[in-house]
């Protein structure tokens, strides 16, 4: 039974892209878009923003400005939101993306009002765009969204399968925190996400699951209660 109502999903880019490491793959996401709409079916909100990291990632480029490249990141998100979007679609869900700043048709500005319609139809809604300004990160637009549309925990799918004291890949004998603080987090600047929503989620008493994405069911795990990754709290 979920012990959640209404989350907010975090998925990387690179998610998205599987095994190729950039674009997209189908056979990656179709499972993700399944398990959602196992969670909508079951009476669940879901909402969910997706990084660009597998399109592009402006930080590592000096020949550009950097508001510029946070905007190109910007759309590599609306890209991603929209495909993700129609893959959930092809499953039998409803979506709606939604941006902080007009983008034509494609898709609807962002608004609280909005949303909350949205998900009581039992819609999935996408924030692409970040939070349409330079200098933030997909970590915290998901760290606002989640706050603005008072989610009940977020969920940030990743690569890794929670948080570890050192990196796995690195270390066989990394140990990986069943839980731990938010505070921890800021006070040691220990990167999980970034630092501007790590202090959002505590400040606003937010807290978060860290699972790995491609382990079987983890989405249903995480909102059920019987993930194995790693919980950070923020009481």
């Amino acid at each position: 039974m979920a012990q959640y109502k209404r989350v907010l999903l975090k998925l990387s880019g690179e998610a998205l892209a599987g095994e190729k490491g950039t674009g997209f793959d189908e056979s990656t996401c179709i499972p993700v878009a399944e398990q959602i709409k196992r969670l909508a079916d079951g009476g669940v909100q879901v909402a969910v923003v997706i990084g660009g990291g597998n399109f592009w990632r402006g930080r590592t480029s000096e020949n550009i400005d950097r508001t510029k490249a946070d905007q190109i990141g910007m759309m590599a998100t609306v890209m991603n939101c929209i495909y993700m979007s129609e893959i959930c679609r092809s499953v039998g869900l409803m979506t709606q993306v939604l941006t902080p700043f007009e983008c034509g048709s494609f898709t609807k500005l962002f608004s609280k009002d909005r949303v909350n319609k949205y998900l009581g139809k039992g819609m999935v809604v996408f924030f692409a765009g970040g939070t349409g300004h330079p200098y933030f990160s997909t970590d915290t637009a998901t760290a606002l969204r989640a706050i603005e549309i008072e989610a009940d925990i977020i969920l940030a799918g990743k690569s890794i399968d929670g948080v570890y004291d050192s990196d796995p890949a690195v270390n066989p004998v990394a140990k990986k925190y069943e839980t731990m603080a938010m505070a921890d987090i800021v006070d040691n600047k220990l990167g999980v996400v970034d630092l501007a929503a790590a202090v959002l989620c505590m400040e606003n008493k937010m807290p978060m699951c860290v699972f790995g994405l491609n382990e079987e069911n983890s989405i249903i795990n995480a909102v059920n209660g019987t993930s194995t990754g790693t919980i950070i709290t923020v009481d």
